[in-house]
């Protein structure tokens, strides 16, 4: 019996022999794979230490100026700013991509110009106008036509302040770019749920509510977190009007010191840092929306 055993274990760890005319598949070496990932390591890393031995930097100041008040201050404006203008941009593009889709040629052609003229006119460009706005609208009147009755009647220059001018041109030009994120995402629903809606006694606007939207959120969500973080990034943009945003009171705090470069890397930090976790928001959100 033992040595039965033993026969035993010796067939089960003899290998297999290969059936006759077939041969062992051995994996192919990349060897200029191999040779093109060391040298962008050895790139990578000298470039990192070459950066980090600069004598032109002074990374003293980055630790220092890092968690600053200022900067942290302008860090907040510059999420607030984004947000404001995300919340206002999304409302506007949802109006303007129905207004697009409107059976009436006079609506869905108002709202394309829309479209057309503000995706058309450079970010900075239309930060300076709207920024501008006092120096050639005096006033700014809301109230009922053909009344005498007046809500607001203000001075531009009093009421367009910087903050209010970043948040106006950022939601104007991100609206234009959102309209046809959410027209696309509306276009993708097919044209027979918004039949069978109408059959159940369901109105336009309760269709594009409950059953439009609802089912367009896995088209649009994906585009939507890449506009926010793109956003979020042209809101440096708004420094050329002052808009007390981050890369303002970095280059304010340069202008007195005159370390520019380190300044920049500390607001180059913060975004990157404020990128990373609206990054990680962004995938789970994404996932969730696709699991509905």
């Amino acid at each position: 019996m033992t040595q039965n055993i033993q026969g035993l274990d010796h067939t089960a760890t003899t290998p297999t022999p290969l059936p006759r005319g077939h041969r062992k598949v051995v994996p192919v070496r990349h060897y200029g794979r191999m040779l093109l990932a060391v040298v962008v390591v050895v790139i990578v890393v000298g470039s990192v230490i070459g950066i980090a031995n600069n004598p032109n930097f002074d990374w003293s100041i980055v630790g220092e100026f890092v968690f600053s008040p200022s900067i942290l201050r302008g860090l907040g404006s510059t999420l607030l700013i984004t947000i404001v203008s995300m919340v206002v941009a999304v409302i506007l593009s949802v109006i303007i991509a129905v207004m697009r889709m409107s059976p009436s040629t006079i609506i869905s052609s108002v709202a394309a110009a829309y479209v057309f003229i503000f995706r058309g006119i450079p970010l900075i460009v239309l930060l300076i106008l709207v920024g501008n706005l006092g120096l050639f609208i005096k006033d700014i009147v809301i109230g009922i036509p053909f009344t005498d009755i007046v809500f607001i009647d203000t001075p531009a220059a009093r009421l367009v302040t910087p903050f209010v001018a970043s948040v106006l041109g950022l939601s104007l030009a991100g609206a234009a770019y959102m309209a046809e994120i959410m027209r696309s995402g509306l276009l993708a629903i097919g044209r027979g749920q918004r039949e069978a809606a109408k059959a159940l006694g369901l109105n336009s606007a309760r269709t594009l509510r409950y059953i439009v939207l609802p089912q367009a959120l896995r088209v649009i969500v994906p585009p939507m977190g890449n506009e926010f973080i793109g956003m979020l990034k042209a809101s440096a943009i708004v420094s050329v009007i002052a808009g007390g945003d981050l890369l303002t009171v970095a280059q304010g705090i340069a202008g007195t010191n005159y370390r520019t470069i380190e300044l920049l890397i500390v607001a180059t930090i913060w975004y990157l840092l404020v990128i990373v976790i609206f990054s990680i928001g962004q995938h789970f959100l994404e996932k969730r929306t696709a699991e509905r």
